[in-house]
């Protein structure tokens, strides 16, 4: 018998086989000290493996689930969302609020009212209802296409996970004018490593415009992508001053 044939054998020679077998192993392993130190190695590896308690479950999956169905059960049955329309600057928007903060903020796509309020109820979770504009929505935005700003008071993330609430706060420090990559966002939020799934949150950002996913670019500095294609991507940061260097 090889060496080779020794390591290949392992699993089975600590196991039930062939009393040949392991007779072969044993004088194998005398006459070869460098099996010998690799038997050593391997029997110390599985004795302290067999000493480990039995771990303990990550998480109870069931209890979880229960939960999460409750929740947005909850949600379905919560205070619904006003949709309404208007124009703006950019074009035409759909806005979602509830009570008086801001939920949600889409771009006019040709798809109709219908299609839009499916998307949200999607999105969010929650009933969707047609409402009209009030007063002080033509305010907000009045005020945010002066300024590329808007007050966190009247915003409403709350139904997003904390990694997506986390994900757009931290576009929302990109200052208007400026660009920063997916990797900055990722690290502005203590995840240095995921830049990826950064990218996918902007890509269902719920709020853009507010949580500025136009600004934020890939590594290269490159407009990269936006739910509303890169032409509204590029007329946003042209409108907050941006100038690409060259």
């Amino acid at each position: 018998m090889r060496c080779r044939d020794i390591e290949a054998l392992w699993d089975e020679t600590r196991g039930i086989c062939e009393r040949s077998l392991k007779a072969e192993l044993a004088t194998h392993l005398r006459a070869c000290p460098h099996c010998q130190n690799l038997y050593e190695e391997c029997e110390g590896v599985a004795y302290c493996l067999a000493c480990l308690p039995p771990p303990e479950p990550a998480c109870d999956l069931a209890r979880r689930v229960l939960e999460h169905v409750a929740l947005l059960r909850l949600r379905m049955r919560s205070d619904p969302v006003v949709l309404t329309s208007t124009r703006t600057p950019v074009g035409r928007l759909y806005v979602g609020f509830k009570g008086q903060r801001i939920a949600y903020l889409g771009f006019d796509t040709g798809g109709g009212f219908d299609s839009v309020r499916a998307r949200v109820q999607q999105r969010l979770r929650r009933p969707v209802v047609r409402g009209q504009a009030p007063e002080w929505l033509a305010a907000t935005l009045d005020r945010f296409f002066r300024t590329w700003r808007v007050d966190d008071r009247i915003v409403d993330i709350s139904d997003l996970t904390a990694f997506e609430q986390a994900a757009l706060r931290a576009a929302a420090t990109i200052p208007p004018g400026q660009v920063r990559s997916y990797g900055w966002v990722a690290t502005q939020m203590g995840k240095p490593r995921a830049a990826r799934a950064v990218g996918r949150v902007m890509a269902r950002n719920p709020l853009p415009l507010f949580f500025p996913c136009h600004r934020v670019v890939d590594s290269s500095g490159a407009l990269h992508n936006y739910l509303y294609g890169l032409s509204m991507k590029r007329r946003l940061l042209e409108m907050e001053g941006y100038r690409r260097a060259q």
